[in-house]
């Protein structure tokens, strides 16, 4: 039985790793659940699940939520407060932890996570992209796994365990293109956020979503995938597969190519990481090759010069360094403007590469949690300093 953390469990992923115990009670117990200010969620999970902790990163809400559980008897400890999840992700009393928060703010408690021990089941991206510098060495260090639960990092790694990874040529991370794949340039100056909210086939949360319309999500998964299976990024390519049914595929040195297949959903990559080194129950449909759609597959290159944030990620991983934690906040300020009505779509991109350009990295500089903390700090203020520019 495993004894699970789960950070962002209100969110899409949370939601879904506790079906997946609601599905297998016998298999996993719940100690820990955070959520940033949803506390009705959160309260239904209490009440369902039983957790020794849970952690509510809004101050007012989290007394809001302990003053309930305390009139109603119910023993739940409550923390409060922007650390509030890094505390709930060392509980003595579980052995694996999920990490489901959205953005940068999700590594610092995964960081502590490591730092007690605790299996990672890695679906924040960001951890990896503006920490992995220090994150994977510091796994390493204290004999921690870190176990990929973004569906297409769970592909690659599922056929890196059927296949030797020394024998690794290529990674080819999938894409389905998103809303607006096929688009020229010039058609997404007047994108809504109606229009970019609109996934043809994944639901996500919002800044997720966001990403998959821009393709910055593909750039943050490339940076991603360079820190979790140890490869450069340029052996890492695009491939845009409209019907999302093959999740990622690795080619091998003598050019043979292995990709994993499955229906687009996160159930499958979720039960992969939670029963490793096993493989779990079947709780989602079984694929069907015949199934319509699912027997017409296509694969395209990725247009770099309408979606030009791969083009800078790949630039940035090259570079290294503090640089991708630069272009994490800044992305991730922008998309919020977006969402919130303040910019435009292509207004993201101009932010986000400005701020990435004017950024002076120092010659031997560290990275460590500290460092990291300040770029993302800085890097916000420089962004929403740019923002300004695009607000009519």
């Amino acid at each position: 039985m495993r004894r699970l953390s789960i950070l962002g469990s209100t969110g899409s992923i949370g939601q879904q790793t506790l079906e997946v115990c609601r599905k297998a009670p016998a298999d996993f117990t719940v100690e820990g659940l955070t959520c940033g200010s949803d506390i009705a969620t959160l309260y239904d999970q209490i009440k369902e699940f039983s957790p020794v902790a849970v952690a509510v990163s809004d101050p007012i809400k989290g007394a809001e939520l302990a003053k309930r559980l305390k009139d109603e008897g119910i023993k739940t400890e409550v923390y409060t407060g922007p650390d509030s999840s890094s505390v709930i992700a060392q509980l003595s009393e579980c052995d694996t932890v999920v990490g489901a928060i959205v953005g940068f703010a999700g590594l610092e408690p995964v960081y502590h996570a490591i730092l007690s021990g605790k299996t990672i089941a890695l679906a924040n991206k960001e951890t990896l992209v503006s920490g992995g510098d220090f994150i994977m060495p510091l796994a390493r260090e204290k004999g921690v796994d870190i176990l990929p639960v973004d569906s297409e990092h769970s592909a690659i790694w599922q056929c890196l365990r059927n296949g030797d990874a020394k024998n690794l040529d290529r990674i080819l991370i999938t894409a389905s293109g998103g809303p607006f794949r096929g688009m020229k340039r010039e058609d997404l100056e007047n994108v809504t956020a109606e229009k970019a909210l609109n996934h043809p086939t994944w639901k996500m949360g919002g800044k997720i979503t966001i990403d998959s319309a821009t393709m910055m999500n593909k750039g943050l998964e490339i940076i991603e995938a360079h820190h979790l299976f140890g490869v450069s990024v340029d052996q890492i390519d695009v491939v845009v597969h409209p019907q999302s049914v093959v999740h990622s595929m690795v080619r091998l040195k003598d050019g043979s190519v292995l990709g994993q297949m499955g229906r687009p959903s996160m159930i499958l990559p979720i039960i992969v990481a939670l029963y490793y080194p096993e493989r779990g129950p079947a709780f989602t449909e079984p694929f069907d090759p015949f199934a319509a759609g699912i027997n017409n597959l296509t694969f395209e290159k990725c247009d770099t010069e309408v979606f030009r944030l791969v083009g800078l990620a790949y630039e940035v991983g090259r570079q290294g360094g503090l640089l991708p934690a630069v272009m994490n906040a800044a992305n991730e300020t922008a998309v919020m403007a977006f969402l919130d009505g303040r910019i435009g779509f292509l207004d993201i991109e101009r932010t986000v590469y400005e701020v990435c350009s004017g950024f002076v990295q120092s010659a031997g500089q560290t990275v460590d949690i500290d460092s990291v903390r300040e770029a993302d700090r800085i890097a916000r203020e420089n962004a929403e300093e740019i923002l300004r520019k695009f607000i009519s």
